[in-house]
């Protein structure tokens, strides 16, 4: 019975030790990159590019109401084989449009993850390297959706995070 007992206090002693010396962080990523410089900037070139984009499919959007028109000024009296290419003239520049619409958007969602790659590639750095001075055993995101309950012994690193990167 003694040696049962020494037992289960050779393997609790050790959690117990361990337990005392786990450290957890939070960080809120999304206002860290939302003050980074770098997040303005990317954000303004990603809007430049859309304006771009609207400008052009403003164009296209003109062109196909004026074909409408055209079309529609055309007489019941014409021949059917005409209105019937006209038909599929409108029918392709409405693909056309869809088309360019979807490349846009693409375009547009590939550019934002490659600007915000490197953005967050810095603050990741930055977290990791606030980790490992503090000590911290596990640092996790504090987006409101995914943290239930956290209690003292959690810090709130994200200040720290943001020194290291240098935004206020």
């Amino acid at each position: 019975m003694f040696k049962k007992i020494l037992l289960v206090a050779a393997l609790l002693i050790p959690m117990l030790a361990s337990a005392q010396t786990l450290k957890i962080g939070l960080v809120d990523v999304n206002e860290i990159v939302d003050k980074m410089p770098e997040s303005a900037e990317a954000s303004k070139q990603v809007q430049e590019t859309s304006k771009k984009y609207e400008e052009e499919l403003g164009k296209l959007q003109e062109e196909m109401k004026r074909r409408v028109e055209e079309f529609e000024k055309m007489g019941q009296d014409e021949l059917p084989a005409i209105r019937e290419r006209k038909a599929r003239e409108l029918s392709d520049y409405q693909a056309k449009i869809e088309q360019f619409t979807s490349e846009a958007y693409q375009h547009l969602q590939q550019m934002q993850q490659e600007l915000a790659a490197p953005i967050y590639q810095k603050v990741r750095s930055a977290i990791e390297a606030v980790g490992k001075e503090g000590g911290y055993s596990l640092i996790q995101d504090r987006a409101p959706q995914l943290t239930y309950y956290f209690d003292a012994p959690v810090v709130d690193i994200t200040n720290d995070v943001k020194a290291k990167i240098g935004v206020k």
